[in-house]
């Protein structure tokens, strides 16, 4: 498998075999970063990081996997880049792409991390756009195999808002891996028609079904994984929460719905979560609307059941994983 010199923006732009190579080589970083096995292949190279959304755990992933590989890296945060203000993407892209070996982006639209890797001359990885989220995919990958050992054939279902990049990705990577997929969501919070067709097409290759359903305990039924994401996305203005908790209230993820599920089931989340009010925006919600939880119950969160920190350090193994297969090619391993 040589995957050298491609960028990694979507997760339509990889077959099954790549994908599943890629997570098994982050399995296999993951081993040797618990062994303290070096992998410093890349010494001498460095990656450039820009980040117009900020991020914990994209950024520190980036930055550790980076460093793991032996390479430098240089943050850009929302007020150190010029990227489509002052100077174009095409531009942008050409200048870092003669001084860096590779280069992430995280931000807005697709189109961004799309012409960044068309200019660039070098792999450019996608840290999440309002359409796809494909390294946070890898990683919730890792984690259902790690707990069940196989990830085809399982029911992955999602609750809340399945419009953007969660719903979005997490809809291609169980068509693409064999694994069925529900969005428990109201009508206009499903997927768009256009991608959901696309997904039954690689749905019919691998084995995998589409299930998109306004009744959360129907989406629930015997999976093997319940998922949910914030409801409000970052960027968006904050009157938005006033419609998104009145509509999506009926899909978060309790004990009752987890009950639904397999006994065995676990579940996820990308984080950040609002599932108490030790945050600034939680306290302020919880105050505001007079709730205790948003997404997911605090139960829920804390319970065994939960492996949404386990994932959440998954994405430094994928990450690395991702900038080794597109930087170094058959030598990654």
């Amino acid at each position: 498998m040589n995957l050298k010199g491609r960028s990694f923006l979507t997760l339509k732009d990889f077959t099954p075999e790549e994908i599943e190579y890629l997570v098994e080589l982050a399995a296999s970083y993951k081993r040797k970063k618990k062994q303290g096995v070096p992998v410093d292949k890349l010494r001498g190279k460095n990656v450039a990081l820009i980040f117009e959304k900020t991020s914990t755990r994209t950024r520190c992933s980036f930055e550790v996997a980076a460093r793991d590989l032996g390479m430098g890296v240089t943050y850009l945060d929302p007020k150190s880049s010029q990227i489509g203000k002052k100077e174009s993407i095409a531009d942008t892209a050409r200048v870092l792409g003669s001084m860096f070996e590779g280069i992430e982006y995280r931000g807005f639209e697709q189109a961004i991390v799309e012409e960044l890797s068309t200019y660039a001359g070098v792999p450019v990885w996608n840290g999440l756009t309002n359409e796809y989220h494909p390294t946070q995919m890898l990683a919730d990958l890792l984690t259902i195999k790690e707990v069940f050992g196989d990830f085809k054939g399982r029911k992955l279902a999602y609750f809340g808002d399945a419009r953007y990049n969660m719903g979005n990705s997490l809809m291609i990577m169980c068509a693409k891996m064999g694994m069925h997929f529900a969005a428990g969501a109201p009508k206009e919070y499903f997927p768009s028609e256009e991608l959901v067709e696309q997904c039954m097409s690689y749905a019919k290759e691998s084995g995998a079904t589409i299930t998109l359903t306004e009744d959360a305990m129907e989406a629930a039924k015997d999976a093997d994984v319940l998922y949910t994401d914030v409801w409000v996305s970052m960027g968006e203005p904050q009157e938005v929460w006033d419609e998104r908790i009145k509509v999506l209230s009926p899909y978060k993820v309790t004990k009752a719905l987890m009950d639904n599920a397999k006994k065995d089931a676990i579940f996820l989340h990308c984080l950040p979560a609002f599932h108490d009010h030790k945050t600034e925006i939680g306290k302020e919600i919880g105050e505001k609307y007079g709730l205790s939880e948003l997404e997911v119950t605090d139960e829920v969160f804390e319970s065994a059941a939960s492996k949404v920190f386990q994932e959440a350090e998954n994405r430094m193994h994928t990450i690395k994983a991702v900038m080794a297969a597109t930087l170094l090619g058959e030598d990654a391993g």
